[in-house]
This record gives structure tokens, sequence and C-alpha cells, in this order.
């Protein structure tokens, strides 16, 4: 191959394209170019003014470098934008980040060695800061290693001044709506982070509890059951029995007062069978039966804390397990809490922030709870009121940050009370178009079940909870004025002010209590649950960043943000705007190996995209993203990057012969006109507009799976294996002007044109590259400023089709007559057969009519004759019936610069060696 003129921008060659990628040395020279020339705000300005599409960028945790999980999310994104600013829309990219909470909380304690509970709350903050920021810058670099394009030098950070200020608007026009209110209730608790939880910080896992039956005596059973006999209970949390207050049945069960040796129990009709079989009773009598309602208000004794337990009614009594007689423990359970209240047996919770009993459980002080279990059961058994004891395996849950069990725990926390709009929001759900539609039902049916969110959070490193209390009359203060003031504030100086400042220098001048008009004040010390800082960037980012706009036309994240950033973004939305901040919700699944299981260091199944970059090159990795369906679980291992880089390397080479066969084309002088084009020519394009526009569709609806198998099929099959296999002969053996020639190069050049900019999306670096072969002067300096391949450049001649597909249907029968012909030696390349087609009626013709159909079939000779003479050797294929073939050795000799044999081979006295045709070119170039 000649070389061209050298490209300065890239360092590269101008018609060099080596058969090595190299990606990983290449890549970065790329990255480079793309900054040097700022490629992104020339695409944003080609398309300004057009019609926008906007991506919102949910925001990771900026606590350590990027895993597989980012990698798939953030190519994804910016495969869609790259694509709709091809198309021309006006789509620009903020990338952002979630700066606060306990992920980085916990991270800067861990890793710069703070004890956060001795240290300056004010210092405490601005380390947890600088931890943040340091990971931001990391994990920018990282993703623009990716290829993915932005506004990398505007994110969005909800750790910024403004961004925080328009969150406390949030959360105050949601307050001043009443939405916003605190409360006594069982909330998700972490004790070894030593805060409350949201749903979306739950994960559930498989855990081996104890499981144990006790018994409680009966003090007063209302003349249904005797003082000598037992209510029988059920439990998986031993020591939640400290905080018991009652035992719950179900008003409309049955159950029995059954006789057990010298012992008389209550339990559920439904369940006295398991229960006999659990607790080994050889035999019992049933001495009554009666209505669970006949029941409400009888009295026991807790079996082992000097209290009563009261006999109350609850239909969250089920029949599945247990006894259908439930402990009840209002302070350790939601359904315990609200029955409980209804009966006014009041909230016993004695366990502390980090988990460990109180002096309210008396003996047990100090002991965390999850280790108290064993010592709840041996306090039982030592009194006698313990009946069995064993392992219970069950889905328990746990926090998402420290991976250890939780607990249920009845704390004062501030609330959002999704009741207060919970209608409008599962309206605007259905106003949304969820991708896969499987969306809508997993987050209608979390946001219809769904309790109040639990919005505060008892840790330092986040928004403050914008609420000051009245040291007089102790009423809660948050109006208007006061939202107003501290989102001033945070404008201005951030957050931190909050923690700097007394409430007197926080509140306007001369502020005093509505209720009491008092002027002395204390401010709230918890902070806002993460998930509002993100759940509010949709107002904090679309409605003040120029470029952007509300509402988004794409959230994409993974399938855990229906409860997660989905969910708390649709909350605040619909609380303050009435509406979704979204108009599509696109969701991808978990990463999992390639046997299926979910991915886990604890596995060694992990796999670090960072290292896959330098030993392969990003668009290896953007490739797998875009062959994977990722609206389930997507196989990563490194056997699966191995097949993503064997279909790279396919598709490479087939731009890599195109480009090598276009270095002696002018597209301005060489191009001929798409009459002028063989059959096997016009086919060819009538084949790349029909992925064009398959690929086009694809890329609406997402499926970028679909884009990956198209284009790969066309490279492999529709190609390599026919069409480039056909025309080597005219380009590499005719004379370099030879009209072919220049028709064949017409069509690869159209074919490159087409395929870097329908690539382009995903493999990012390797089409600028190709571009740089292609671009002439006036070009656009990036393959990224182009526009769509339009659809219209070639009609679609069905006829055409068929005619070429029945063509490469014979071309199969010949070429299975050839591999068997081989196999018996008697020839040995393709070029060396002569072969003979024999064709019915429906074939005879068009075989006979088809122009130089030993180039198609890649044969020395070809006859056609009618199916009647064929012999009895020739062969047939089922699937194409009415064609046999019959192979024999070509006559004549092998022209050593073509390979064809052919009888004029020597008859060219001064180039023996030479048919005519070659004879002929030689001559020509030597002039």
């Amino acid at each position: 191959m000649a070389k061209g003129k050298y490209d300065s921008t890239l360092n590269l060659p101008q018609t060099e394209f080596p058969m090595r990628a190299n990606l990983p040395n290449k890549e970065p020279e790329i990255l480079k170019f793309w900054e040097e020339n700022n490629i992104y705000q020339q695409v944003l300005d080609k398309n300004q003014g057009n019609e926008k599409f906007i991506l919102h960028d949910g925001p990771p945790y900026s606590n350590g470098d990027i895993h597989l999980g980012h990698t798939l999310n953030k190519i994804l994104k910016d495969i869609i934008i790259k694509q709709h600013l091809m198309l021309g829309f006006d789509s620009p990219y903020v990338p952002g980040w979630d700066t606060h909470g306990l992920p980085i909380e916990q991270q800067a304690i861990k890793n710069l060695g703070i004890d956060r509970k001795h240290t300056d709350v004010v210092e405490f903050r601005r380390h947890c800061r600088d931890y943040a920021l340091k990971y931001v810058d990391i994990q920018k670099e990282e993703f623009k290693r990716l290829g993915v394009g932005g506004d990398w030098d505007h994110p969005y950070l909800t750790l910024e001044p403004g961004f925080e200020s328009i969150q406390i608007k949030v959360f105050g026009d949601m307050a001043n709506k009443g939405y916003i209110y605190k409360g006594l209730k069982p909330v998700y608790w972490c004790g070894d982070c030593e805060t409350a939880l949201a749903e979306a910080e739950i994960e559930y896992n498989d855990k081996v509890s104890p499981s144990i039956y006790v018994k409680f005596p009966i003090k007063d059973g209302k003349g249904v059951v005797p003082e000598d006999a037992f209510i029988i209970i059920w439990t998986t949390t031993p020591w939640t029995l400290p905080a018991n207050l009652g035992i719950c049945l179900h008003p409309d069960y049955e159950y029995l007062l059954v006789q057990v040796n010298d012992e008389k129990y209550v339990v559920a009709k439904g369940l006295l069978e398991n229960v006999a079989a659990q607790l080994n009773w050889d035999s019992c009598q049933i001495l009554k039966e009666f209505k669970g309602q006949e029941m409400e208000r009888a009295v026991c004794r807790h079996p082992f804390v000097d209290r009563d337990s009261l006999v109350i009614l609850g239909r969250h009594v089920t029949l599945e397990a247990g006894t259908g007689c439930v402990h009840t423990a209002p302070g350790h359970g939601e359904d315990d809490f609200y029955v409980g209240r209804e009966y006014g047996l009041g909230v016993v919770s004695p366990v502390d922030n980090s988990g460990k009993f109180t002096e309210e459980a008396g003996k047990f002080k100090g002991i965390p709870v999850h280790k108290a279990n064993k010592n709840v059961i041996d306090e039982l058994e030592s009194l006698g009121m313990l009946l069995k004891a064993s392992d219970y395996e069950h889905q328990y849950p746990y926090c998402w940050r420290c991976r250890n069990p939780i607990i249920y725990r009845a704390t004062s926390q501030w609330f959002a009370s999704i009741d207060g709009f919970r209608q409008e929001a599962l309206q605007a759900i259905d106003e949304v178009q969820w991708i896969p539609s499987w969306g809508r039902e997993r987050i209608y049916s979390m946001v219809r079940d769904r309790g109040d969110w639990c919005i505060s959070r008892q840790r330092t490193w986040g928004v403050p909870i914008p609420i000051f209390y009245c040291d007089h009359c102790e009423k809660t203060i948050i109006t208007p004025e006061t939202i107003a003031r501290i989102s001033d504030l945070f404008a201005k100086h951030g957050s931190d002010i909050w923690f700097m400042k007394d409430a007197a220098e926080l509140l306007p001048d001369g502020f005093v209590c509505p209720h009491c008009g008092q002027q002395k004040f204390s401010k709230e010390t918890d902070i806002m649950d993460v998930w509002f800082d993100s759940g509010s960037s949709h107002m904090a980012v679309l409605e003040t960043t120029p470029g952007l706009r509300w509402p988004a036309d794409l959230y994409l994240e993974g399938s855990d943000q229906h409860r997660g950033w989905f969910n708390s973004s649709l909350s605040t939305a619909v609380a303050v705007r009435g509406k979704a901040p979204y108009k599509q919700v696109l969701t991808h699944g978990f990463l999992v190996d390639e046997k299926g299981h979910k991915m886990s260091k604890s596995l060694g199944n992990t796999v670090d995209p960072l290292q896959m970059i330098e030993e392969l090159g990003a668009d290896i990795l953007r490739l797998w993203v875009s062959s994977a369906d990722y609206r389930n679980d997507i196989a990563i291992s490194k056997n699966i990057i191995k097949q993503s880089s064997e279909a790279y390397r396919k598709i490479r080479n087939t731009c890599r012969f195109i480009l090598g066969n276009l270095y002696d084309f002018d597209p301005v002088k060489d191009t001929v006109s798409y009459e002028q084009l063989t059959e096997l020519d016009k086919w060819a394009l009538l084949k790349l507009n029909k992925v064009v526009q398959r690929v086009t569709r694809a890329y609406a609806d997402y499926e970028f799976h679909v884009v990956f198998h198209t284009v790969h099929r066309f490279c492999t099959v529709d190609l390599s294996s026919i069409y480039f296999d056909v025309i080597k002969d005219k380009l590499y053996c005719n004379d370099k002007n030879d009209p072919e020639r220049k028709a064949a190069q017409t069509v690869l050049y159209r074919l490159i044109n087409d395929l870097v900019v329908i690539l382009a999306p995903v493999l990012a670096f390797t089409c600028e590259e190709i571009w740089t072969y292609i671009k002439k002067e006036n070009d656009p300096a990036s393959v990224h400023l182009l526009a769509w391949p339009s659809e219209s450049k070639v009609k679609f001649d069905e006829a055409l089709e068929a005619r070429m597909d029945k063509i490469l249907q014979v071309r199969e029968v010949v070429t299975k007559a050839m591999e068997e012909a081989r196999s018996q030696k008697v020839i040995g390349h393709s070029l060396g057969a002569w072969v003979t087609i024999y064709a019915a009626s429906e074939w005879l013709e068009l075989l006979q009519d088809t122009r130089q159909l030993d180039k198609i079939l890649i044969v020395s000779r070809v006859d056609v004759k009618p199916a009647d003479e064929k012999p009895a050797d020739a062969l047939a294929l089922d699937e194409v019936s009415g064609v046999w073939v019959k192979v024999q050795a070509a006559e004549g000799n092998k022209c050593e610069r073509c390979w064809i044999i052919d009888l004029s081979v020597g008859a060219n006295t001064k180039h023996t060696t030479l048919c005519s045709r070659c004879a002929a070119v030689v001559e020509q170039m030597e002039g």
C-alpha cells in the first residue's frame, strides 16, 4: 500500500492502517486530540439551536476507582449521547457525582484514620470534602479514558453551594406543603454506621438466625382459657423479647387450647400439625376451640421481664409459619408499631445508636443485640420458658455499606409523607415510558406500597435538615422565610455554615418564634438522606445549567434504582412540580460472570476495567457493552472479553481491507454513477442501506446489541465472505483505471464512510482513527462531527435483491461441491475449479444471464446447462432445490499474477506466465 500524506493531528500516516490495533497506545493519543481540539464543544456548537435531547446523569459516589458497573453505565450513556449528537440533536452531557453521605464518610474515616466522634465537625467535614473531591478527579479521568465525552470541566457535584441551595428549596417546598414531619416509628437502623437507613440502602442476604418457641404464661384468660395455660410464640429475633409488650392473634382464625403432658398451650388451629412436629409432641389433647377475637385484651406475663404482655388482634398475622400467635414489640417492627398504637401499648426500644442494649434491658445492658440472642435464649431456658431453639435460614436485611445485619428500631426521625402525593406519583409513572416495560410495574408497586420516606440521618457529612426549634415553647420552626435565608446562606458559603454558626446567626435578623414570640433557638443536628441529595438533582442541575432543561428526556441507571434514584427523583419532583422529572427511564441489569454468578471479590470473579483498558483498550469494553442485551443481567469474564476482542478484530479487518483498497481512489475524480455499478456492487449498497436502516432503528430503541450483531454480521458475512471475496480479483488484478475496479472502489468508499459513522458511538476511538485515513482537506476534523448517514442514497431494488439472493444460494451449492472435490484431491484452491451448474427451468435463465458468474463463484470456469443433462454424480443440497453442480479441474495453466487457470496463459510471448487479462494490464503498467 502506498503511503499518502502525513496527518499531524493524530501523528498517524494518512493511508496506513496497521494490522495490529494497539489500542492501549493509540487511544491516549486520540484522547489528547479530542481535548486539544475541544471536539466535544465543536459538536455542541454545530448542533446549537436544534431540537434538544437531555440525558440526566445519575451521580455515582466519589469514593473509589471506577468498577465494571460504572463502565457499563457510562458507556451506555455515551453511546446514546454520541448517536444523538450525530443525528443533529442539541444534546449536552453534564456528568455528576454524589459527594455526600455514608459511603464517603466511611472511606474518609478508614483511609485518613479519623475518629469522627473526637474531631471538630467542620474539620471532619473538610476531610470528607477533600476525599470526595479527590475521587471526583480520579473517576473523571477514568471515565474520560473510556472515551466518554461530556462537559468534564463543569460537572455537577452535590456538595457545591449552588446545588445545596436548591436542595434546601426543594425541602422547604415539600415542608410548606405539609409533606415533611417528625415522628416516632421503627426504621431500618444500622448499629455499625449508627444511623437510620432508607429502603434503598438495604440489601437482603441469606442469614442463619436462632428460631425459638417461647411460652408466655396466661395471667388473665378472659374466661376463654385458664390461667395455668401458656400462649406459644415463635420468633427468629430473640433479642427483641426484652421489648415485648403484646401477643397478636388474628381475629378470624380458629385457635385451640391443647394439653400436652402436664401443660396447656394456645396455638392456631391451622398450625397445630406443624407446631406439634417442631416440638416433638407425641400426642396432644384438644381441650377447646375458639376465635382469636374472643381472646382480645387477655393478659399474659412476660417470660423474664416484670411486666404484662397484652393479647391484641391484627390482620397481619398469617398461617405461613410459627404458631399464629405473634410476639409484638412496637419498638422493633413496623406491623408491631401500628397495631400496638391501636391498643395504646406504648413503645419500648432498649437499644442505643450503636446497636447495644441500654440499661432498660436489665441484665443484657451493653451487649450488641445480634450477639445477645444467645443470652436471651439462655435466660428463657433457665426459667423454663423455652420450648425449642434451632437454626433458621432466611432472607434478612443488611446495610448496603458495612454489609452488617440491621435492626428495626423505633426512633424519632424526619419523614416525607408519601401519602401526601402518592396518587399524583402513581399517575406520573403512567406518563413515563419505561424501558424495559416491566420497569413500570416495578416502580409502580414500590410507590403504591411504600411507607413514608425516612429522610434524616444521624451523621455529619451531608446537607443539614434546615429546621429550628424554639427553646421556649419547643415548637418546630420551618417557614418560607427561614428556608429562603438558609438557601441564600448555603448558596454563598456552602452547608458548612450550618455547623459554624449558631441558630441566631443563621436565622433572619430579628426573627421571633411564630408560636410564642421568643428569640432563643436551637438547630436540627441530623442531615438529610443522601437520596434526597441526588433526588433533588433534576432541579439543582436541569433548571440551573445552561443548555439543559426540565424535565429530562432520559434517565438511565441499573434496575436497583427503581427503589433508589428513580424513586427519590420522582418523589421530590411530584411533590414540588406535580410531574415526573423524566420522560423515559431505561434500566440495565447487573453484572454476572459467565456462569451467571453475581460479581464478588470473595468469589474472585470480578474484572477490573482499568486493567482491561491497559491490556486491550477501551474500545474492546465499549464493544462488549454494545454486544450484550443489557436489559437483563450481563455476563462478563476474560473469556467473554476475548470473544469481544475477536469480534473487534473482524470489524477492524473489514475496515482495514476497505482502506487498503482506496489508496489510489479520489472520490471527486473516480466515483462512478450508480448505473455504472455491477449487480454485485449494487447489492452491496442495498445491503448497506438495510444495515443503516436497521441500525438507526436499533439505536432509537436503545437496542445496542442489535447494532452490534447487525454490523458484525454485515462485516463478516455480506462483506468479507461474499463481496470482498468476489471483488479482490478486480481490485488487485485489473488495470488501476478499469471501470469495474473504480466501481468497486466507489462502493468501498461509500461503505467505509457509512460504517465509520454508524460505528462511531460504539467504537469511538477506532472510528476516529479510521476517519484520519478517509477525511479530505475540507472535511470535519473528527468523525464525531459527521452527520448520521441518510437512507435515501440507494433505492431498494427488490428484484435485484431477490436475484442476488438466488445466485448466492447457488454459490452455497458450488461451495459444498468444491469442498468435496478438494477432499477427493480433484482441486486445490477454488480457482483450480471448472464448475458446471445443471439448473432447473426456474434457475436456468437467471444463471445464463448473470455476468461474470465465474468471478462471483471465484472459480476459473463456469458452464450452465439444463438440469436434464446432469450426470449421476452431480451434487445437490436439499435446501436449494433445482440446482446440481459438477466440479472438475480447470483446463489450462495457472496465471502467476491472478492464479486463474486459463487456456490463454502463455499466449503472450512477452509474458508467458500470465493470462491475457494480466498480460494486458502489465503491458499498460510498463507504458
